[in-house]
């Protein structure tokens, strides 16, 4: 059986980021995506122009319509808007046992506007970093949670080995905001590895934090081993870039669909209906 993710973030009405970049990466990583909505943003290629968190007790009935129907077997969340829907989600996961978490510390979209409240920030240290088994911040989200300024692979693994020291299993530090190279650490309790590529010239950037946290949760959800699943989220996320969609006059989305025909697909029927 497919397993099944949850997401827990925004929706981007653009459909790049947030909950719509979650479902189709978690679809494309074979596991069935159920999702708790946050907040509703006005959001395309090169801005977001409305925010709108959504009220607690409706967050609390998705969170719980999803766990008391369905195994999930990975939890990934994005962005939460504030410090009382932070501690709020915090609070459902610990009573539910989640496992295979995976901390998306979203703090601004790529258009600039900021999507996490400062007071929120604190609340994702004390209460979110002790339920991740991963968290992965890029390098400004990664100097928010522990002060340490995050420059290079260096200052990288060291504010990794803080976020676990906060309470986090593991640690992947994104640096896409530093180096010539994309280069990405990632930090356990067992050691460091560096997962290095040539970086990518494209403006198909959007989502892109969002679609590693998801494949990442996806492939443990599947019980890949963290180290292989950082490595396979990662490619995926390259592919999904290069692939890119000539949509939107900003930072353009990726192709979560990379390897899917470029044509409309005809499925066979039988007499007993559609083959699966």
């Amino acid at each position: 059986m497919r397993p099944v993710v949850l997401t827990i973030a925004g929706s981007d009405s653009g459909g790049g980021a947030g909950i719509q970049a979650d479902l189709k990466t978690f679809l494309a990583h074979g596991a069935f995506g159920t999702s708790v909505i946050t907040a509703v943003t006005a959001q395309n290629t090169a801005a977001v122009t409305a925010v709108l968190p959504l009220p607690l007790d409706l967050i609390e009935a998705q969170f719980r319509a999803v766990w008391e129907d369905f195994p999930v077997a990975a939890v990934k969340t994005g962005m939460l808007a504030d410090a009382e829907r932070v501690r709020l989600v915090a609070r459902l996961l610990r009573e539910a046992g989640a496992r295979n978490v995976v901390i998306d510390p979203v703090m601004v979209a790529k258009s600039g506007a900021p999507l996490l409240t400062a007071d929120a920030v604190a609340a994702v240290r004390d209460e979110l970093l002790p339920l991740a088994a991963v968290v992965t911040p890029n390098a400004p989200e990664a100097e928010a949670l522990t002060g340490i300024p995050v420059r290079d692979a260096s200052s990288a693994e060291a504010a990794g080995r803080r976020l676990i020291e906060l309470g986090a299993e593991a640690a992947v530090v994104k640096g896409g905001h530093f180096g010539a190279d994309a280069l990405d650490v990632l930090v356990t309790r067992d050691g460091t590895e560096r997962l290095e590529a040539p970086r990518l010239e494209t403006r198909n950037t959007h989502g892109t934090g969002c679609t590693f946290a998801a494949a990442l949760a996806a492939r443990l959800a599947w019980g890949e081993p963290l180290p292989l699943a950082a490595r396979a989220a990662k490619r995926y996320v390259r592919r999904a870039m290069a692939a890119g969609l000539p949509l939107g006059a900003g930072a353009r989305p990726l192709d979560h669909g990379f390897f899917l025909p470029s044509a409309a697909p005809e499925w066979p029927e039988t007499a007993e209906g559609v083959t699966p």
